[in-house]
């Protein structure tokens, strides 16, 4: 079997936000910018990796099915950075730290040495996603 991952969805609640983060600062490409009935969804992925994405969506759009109250819990869920999370991967975890740092993301852990083995630090990104970044090793 040859699978791999293509596309991975984090809710967004600011589609101008969410660029200014994820292309301005993390230095990912904008692949598609869909926006309709007020509703917006990204597709956003590394430079250089075509065949790996991911897919800002509205976190909960009407007619999904899901109840107002639903709704609310996911809304306080991504304020509290709860909801969804990403890991990425960097050869350079100090210099990547300092300059999303640096671009006022909220900063979450600084880089840290953990006991079972991994480096890394966390941030959020505006719709309050928690975005890991681990050291290559």
């Amino acid at each position: 079997m040859d699978l791999s991952i293509h596309q991975s969805f984090l809710p967004h609640s600011d589609p101008d936000a969410s660029i200014r983060f994820y292309r301005d600062l993390l230095g990912f490409e904008i692949r598609n910018d869909v926006r309709y009935g007020g509703m917006s969804w990204l597709t956003l992925g590394p430079v250089g990796q075509p065949g790996t994405s991911i897919v800002l969506e509205p976190p909960a759009p009407a007619g999904a099915g899901i109840t107002d109250e639903e709704r609310r819990v996911i809304e306080d869920m991504m304020a509290k950075g709860t909801y969804a999370r990403v890991i990425l991967a960097t050869a350079d975890l100090d210099a990547t730290f300092e300059r999303i740092q640096a671009g006022a993301a909220e900063v979450v852990q600084e880089p840290t040495e953990h006991p079972y083995g991994v480096r890394d630090c966390a941030f959020r990104d505006p719709a309050g996603n928690l975005i890991r970044i681990q050291e290559r090793r």
